[in-house]
C-alpha cells in the first residue's frame, strides 16, 4: 500500500533472522555443541592453532605422528613428544588444549609466543621437522606419501632441438592472486611459459644464445594438496609489503585434470575443499581462524583459537574469497582466505582414516595420564600452598670447613627442606624430622636461627614452645630456618646433653690456627652462670688434641668486622651480655701466623674479601673465572694475581670496567689508578653488585707503554674487498709510514701483491684523502665529524706503485640514479693522459672478479664535477685536467697529485649502476623466520 506501507488491519509482522558467533570470555561448551575442542592462544599464536587443526584432522598424518618412537625423550625438548600431547589432548579432553609445552620444545622463549609467524612457513618448518623423526621408524615416508607433489620445470628452445629438464618435489602449491579472479586462473598462470628473448637469451651451450620457453610442468598432484594464496606482496611504490584483499575464489569441488602433464589412466584430478585457513588484518598483524570439514561431508566448522563451532559452507568458503563485488575504492574487506587445502577425492578414504581411542599406543596413553595426576597433583600443593610453610633444617655437618663469619653460608648448606602445615606443631614438626633422620624423638633438639640486632644469624632455643604452632614460631616468617642437634651416635646411649633455658647458655666453639690461616669448627657446649669461661678450652684441646701446656686465646665473634677478645678466669655471669648461640674462637698463642696473627685479624681481612668475575674482553661468550680478592689491594696486585691465572706478565694485562646499559668491555682502567679495588668499583657504580665484574685483555706490549701511545681504529680492505677493523696503538709522534707498519703485524698480504700499503680517508662512500708516508700521524685531523670518517688501509695494486709521468690516480665512486646516494667501497684507478673511455672500462672490468660481463655492460659512466653529473660516451678520453686542479698542477707532479689533498672538492669518476637490496621477505621486519631450535 503507498499510503500505509507494511502496515495491514493496523499490525505489522515481521520475519528475523538472527546470528551470532560462539562468544569468546565466557564459558563455551564446544566439546557440547560441536565434539571438538579447540586450542588456547599464548598471545598471538593463532597461526599455530590454525595450522594444528588443519594437521591433526588430517587423520593419517595423526596416527603415523602417535607411532613416533619418544620413549626416553626429555620431556621438555622433545618436539615430537609435544605434538603427540596436542593431538593427544584435542582427542580426548573436555576443554580447549593448551601448547605451551609444543611451544617450549621448539626452544621458544616468551617472547616468541607474542610474535606472529606464517601460517605456510610455520606448516612447512613444523612438518620437515616431523619428516626427520620419523626416518627410520615404522612410518617413515607418511609426510611425503600424504604431501608431496612432483613438477617439472623446463626451457625449451624455440628454434632449434634442445630442451632441458629438471623434476622436483613440492609439498605445497604458492599461487599468485594479483589480478587473478579465482584458483583455476592461478594455476593457468603458474604453468604459463615465460618467453626468453632479446637479452634474456637461452645459453643452450653449442647452440649458443637461443629464444626459448621457460615453464613448469605438474607431473603429479598430493593426496593432501596445500594452496597458500600470496595475498602479501611487495609493493615498489609504497616500498613495503601490502596484503591483496581482492575478491578470489576458489570452489568446493576443484578439477585440475587439465593441468596434469600425463594423467595416470583411471584416477581423476579431482579435489575437495577440507581446509580454509583465514587471516584478518593487514600486513603488519592480524588474526587467524581455520574452517574446517572434518570428515568432508559438508559440515564445517570453525576452529578460533579455544572456541570451535559449527559454520555454514557459505561462512566457510563464500565469505572468505575476499573484496565484494560491490567494493568501493575507500572499503576493502580484510577477512579473507590465506590458504587452502584439498583432499583428492579418490583419497578420501586413506587420509581421513578413522581413529578410537584404542589406536593411541597403550604407553602413549600411560605416560599422558599419569603426567595429567601429577599436574592436578601439582596444582592441588598450589591451591593449599597458603596451609602450608617451608622447614629448612641442618644439623652441624655444614658448620664444618665453614671459614666466614657465623656458622654457615646457607646458599651453600644445603639444608633438609620439610614442607609442613604451619598450624603443625613443634612437637610434629620434631617427629617429622627424627623419622626422617632415624633418630628417636628424644634424640634430637631443635634451635630456631634468629636474626639479631647486629646483622648475625644465630640459634635459638625453643625448648619450652614445644607447643606452639610452627606459624607462631616463625613468627609468621617463611621458611623457618632450624639447627637440629642430635645426640653421639658413636655412643647413643648418652643421650643429649641436659639443657635447661633458664640455667644454661648454648655456646659454639670454633678454632682458628694461624699457620695455615684456617678456620675450623669444634662443638657447642652448655655453661651455666657459675662456669668459668676458660672451660671451654677443656672441649678444644680435646677436640684438636692439644696438651695442657699450650697456651691458648679466647675471642668472641660478635659480628662481621667486631672480634672481643675474652678474659679466661671469668665467670660466664660476670659477662655483660651473653646469649644463646654465640660463637667463641679459640686459638693458639704460641705461634705467628703468615697472613693473620690472631682472630681479629682473620675476620676483619674477611669482611674485606670481595668475589671478582674476569672475562676475555676479545671473547665475547667467554665465561671468565672468579677470583677472591680483597678490596684494599691496588691495581697493581690485583693485576699481579689475574696475571697468575692466566699464565701472563701483570704489566701484560689492560682491565676494562663494564657498561652499565650492556654486559660488554666500557672505559679502559688506568694502570695509575691510586685508589683500592674498593675505590673503583665504587667509582665505576658497581657499588651494589655481586660478584663484582672487570674485563682484561692481553697485552703484546707493556701497559705503560700502550697508555702512552694513542689507539688508532681503522679498516682493512683486503683483495677480495671484505673489511676487517685494525686498533692501532702508535706514539703521537710517528709517520704515516710507521703507523702502515704497525698495520702490517695484524693484516695478510697477497702472496702475489705490492706489499705496499696506503691509508684513505673515506667519508659517505667517497674517498676524500690519501696520505703520502711522510705525513706525520700527529697533524691528522677528519674533515668532517669523526664518528662519520672512516680511514681506510688498503694494499697498493702492484700496476700503481710504478707511476709514469703521464700516469694520474682518480677517485672512483658507486652511485645509484643520484651521485648523493653512493654505496660500495669508493677505490683510486690509474689512467694515463688521452686514454680512451673504452680502454678504461676494459682494465676496470678485470678489478671486479665478482661481477659477470654482462652486468658490468650495464655500468654507466659519469664525470662529476662541483655536483654536476656529465655522463661520458665512448669517445671520451681522459686528460690530467679534467680531475686535477691548475693550483696543484704547478705544486706537484700529475701522478702525485692525489697526494694529501682534499679530493672531495675534485671532480670524480661516478660509476652508476643498481643497488641490489638483499631479497625481500614477504613478512614484516618485525617478524623473525620460523626455527625450531631442539630435536
Amino acid at each position: 500500500d503507498p499510503y500505509k506501507g507494511f502496515i495491514k488491519d493496523n499490525k505489522i509482522n515481521l520475519k528475523i533472522e538472527v546470528a551470532a558467533d560462539a562468544p569468546h570470555g565466557v564459558h563455551w561448551d564446544s566439546k557440547k555443541y560441536t565434539g571438538y575442542v579447540g586450542l588456547k592462544n599464548q598471545g598471538a599464536t593463532c597461526y599455530m592453532n590454525s595450522v594444528l587443526q588443519t594437521l591433526y584432522f588430517t587423520s593419517q598424518l595423526r596416527k603415523a605422528v602417535y607411532k613416533m618412537p619418544t620413549d626416553g625423550d626429555d620431556v621438555n625438548k622433545s618436539v615430537a613428544l609435544a605434538l603427540q600431547r596436542v593431538f593427544y589432548e584435542l582427542q580426548t579432553s573436555d576443554c580447549a588444549v593448551a601448547t605451551k609445552k609444543l611451544t617450549k620444545s621448539f626452544g621458544w622463549e616468551a617472547l616468541d609466543s607474542f610474535m606472529q609467524h606464517d601460517v605456510q612457513e610455520f606448516c612447512r618448518v613444523l612438518l620437515d621437522h616431523m619428516e626427520n623423526k620419523m626416518k627410520g621408524t615404522c612410518v617413515e615416508g607418511t609426510i611425503p606419501k600424504l604431501l608431496e607433489g612432483k613438477v617439472c620445470s623446463y626451457i625449451s628452445c624455440m628454434n632449434v632441438d634442445y630442451e632441458s629438464k629438471r623434476s622436483e618435489s613440492f609439498f605445497d602449491i604458492q599461487l599468485n592472486i594479483k589480478d587473478k579472479r579465482s584458483v583455476i586462473e592461478s594455476f593457468k598462470d603458474y604453468i604459463t611459459p615465460e618467453i626468453l628473448e632479446g637479452d634474456n637469451k637461452y645459453d643452450a651451450g653449442t647452440y649458443g644464445l637461443q629464444d626459448a620457453k621457460k615453464g613448469t610442468k605438474f607431473q603429479k598432484f598430493p593426496p593432501v594438496l596445500y594452496l597458500q594464496l600470496m595475498r602479501f606482496q611487495y609493493d615498489p611504490l609504497m616500498d613495503m609489503n601490502v596484503k591483496i584483499n581482492d575478491r578470489y575464489e576458489f570452489p568446493e569441488t576443484l578439477d585440475l585434470s587439465e593441468f596434469i602433464e600425463e594423467p595416470t589412466a583411471g584416477e581423476t584430478e579431482k579435489f575437495s575443499l577440507y581446509a580454509v585457513l583465514v587471516h584478518s588484518g593487514d600486513n603488519h598483524g592480524g588474526h587467524y581462524v581455520a574452517y574446517i570439514s572434518p570428515e568432508l561431508n559438508g559440515k564445517w566448522f570453525k576452529f578460533d583459537d579455544d572456541v570451535v563451532s559449527k559454520s555454514t559452507r557459505t561462512e566457510a568458503i563464500e565469505n572468505n574469497f575476499g573484496g565484494s563485488e560491490e567494493e568501493s575504492v575507500n572499503v576493502r574487506h580484510c577477512t579473507n582466505a590465506y590458504m587452502l587445502v584439498y583432499i583428492k577425492e579418490s583419497q578420501k578414504e586413506n587420509v581421513l582414516v578413522n581413529i578410537v581411542d584404542d589406536d593411541i599406543p597403550f604407553n602413549l596413553t600411560s605416560f599422558f595420564e599419569e603426567e595429567k595426576r601429577e599436574e592436578a597433583l601439582r596444582r592441588k600443593e598450589k591451591q593449599e600452598a597458603h596451609l602450608y610453610m617451608a622447614v629448612e633444617a641442618v644439623t652441624d655437618d655444614p658448620f664444618h670447613g665453614y671459614q666466614g663469619n657465623d656458622l654457615l653460608n646457607w646458599t651453600t648448606a644445603r639444608p633438609s627442606v620439610y614442607r609442613v602445615k604451619k598450624e603443625s606443631s613443634v612437637r610434629d614438626l620434631e617427629e617429622l624430622i627424627a623419622a626422617n633422620m632415624g633418630y628417636p624423638v628424644e634424640g634430637i633438639r631443635l634451635w630456631v636461627f634468629q636474626s639479631r640486632a647486629n646483622s648475625t644469624i644465630r640459634p635459638a632455643p625453643i625448648e619450652n614452645e614445644r607447643d606452639k604452632t610452627i606459624w607462631e614460631v616463625a613468627e609468621k616468617e617463611t621458611p623457618l630456618k632450624i639447627f637440629v642437634e642430635t645426640l653421639d651416635q658413636s655412643n647413643p646411649t648418652k643421650g643429649l646433653m641436659p639443657y635447661k633455658k633458664d640455667e644454661h647458655n648454648i655456646i659454639f666453639l670454633k678454632y682458628f690456627d694461624v699457620v695455615t690461616d684456617t678456620m675450623y669448627y669444634l662443638t657447642h657446649a652448655f655453661l651455666s652462670a657459675d662456669s668459668c669461661i676458660g672451660d671451654v678450652f677443656q672441649f678444644a684441646r680435646e677436640k684438636i688434641g692439644l696438651s695442657a701446656d699450650i697456651p691458648l686465646a679466647l675471642y668472641e665473634e660478635v659480628h662481621a668486622g667486631r672480634t672481643d677478645e675474652l678474659t679466661p678466669t671469668k665467670l660466664l655471669g660476670e659477662m655483660e651480655e651473653v646469649f644463646d648461640g654465640d660463637i667463641w674462637v679459640v686459638q693458639r698463642t704460641d705461634h705467628t701466623g703468615k697472613f693473620h696473627n690472631t682472630v681479629d685479624d682473620y675476620f676483619r681481612d674477611l669482611n674485606n674479601r670481595i668475589s671478582v668475575q674476569f672475562c676475555d674482553k676479545n671473547n665475547p661468550g667467554d665465561p671468565g673465572f672468579h677470583v677472591v680478592l680483597n678490596q684494599k689491594m691496588t691495581y697493581n696486585e690485583v693485576a699481579e694475581v689475574v696475571a697468575n691465572c692466566i699464565d701472563t706478565e701483570p704489566n701484560l694485562i689492560q682491565f676494562f670496567k663494564p657498561q652499565s646499559h650492556r654486559d660488554i668491555a666500557g672505559y679502559a682502567i688506568k694502570s695509575h689508578f691510586e685508589g683500592t679495588l674498593k675505590d673503583l668499583f665504587i667509582s665505576y657504580g658497581q657499588r651494589n653488585k655481586s660478584p663484582k665484574k672487570l674485563f682484561y685483555l692481553r697485552l703484546h706490549i707493556a701497559i705503560t707503554e700502550l697508555e702512552s701511545k694513542d689507539h688508532f681504529r681503522c679498516t682493512w680492505l683486503n683483495k677480495n674487498r671484505e673489511e676487517t677493523v685494525l686498533s692501532l696503538y702508535v706514539a703521537k709522534n710517528v709517520t704515516i709510514a710507521e703507523l702502515l707498519d704497525e698495520a702490517k703485524k695484524q693484516i695478510e698480504l697477497s702472496p702475489d701483491g705490492s706489499g705496499r700499503l696506503r691509508l684513505l680517508e673515506v667519508y659517505s662512500y667517497r674517498i676524500h684523502r690519501v696520505f703520502s708516508n711522510t705525513v706525520s700521524y700527529h697533524n691528522i685531523q677528519p674533515s668532517m665529524a669523526q664518528q662519520t670518517t672512516c680511514y681506510r688501509v688498503e694494499e697498493i695494486p702492484v700496476e700503481e706503485t710504478q707511476l709514469g709521468p703521464k700516469d694520474f690516480l682518480i677517485p672512483v665512486a658507486h652511485f645509484h640514479q643520484t651521485i648523493f646516494q653512493c654505496f660500495n667501497h669508493p677505490f683510486l684507478f690509474k689512467v694515463t693522459e688521452e686514454e680512451s673511455l673504452q680502454s678504461v672500462r676494459t682494465r676496470m672490468m678485470d678489478r671486479f672478479k665478482d661481477i659477470s660481463e654482462k652486468e658490468f655492460e650495464k655500468y654507466k659512466f659519469s664525470l662529476i664535477t662541483h655536483g654536476r653529473m656529465t655522463p661520458l660516451n665512448d669517445d671520451f678520453t681522459f686528460n690530467s685536467s679534467d680531475f686535477i686542479t691548475n693550483v696543484d698542477k704547478d705544486t706537484k707532479a700529475i701522478n702525485e697529485a692525489h697526494l694529501d689533498v682534499f679530493l672531495h672538492s675534485r671532480p670524480w669518476l661516478g660509476l652508476e649502476h643498481a643497488l641490489k637490496p638483499p631479497k625481500r621477505s614477504r613478512y614484516t621486519y618485525v617478524e623473525k623466520p620460523v626455527k625450531i631450535h631442539n630435536q
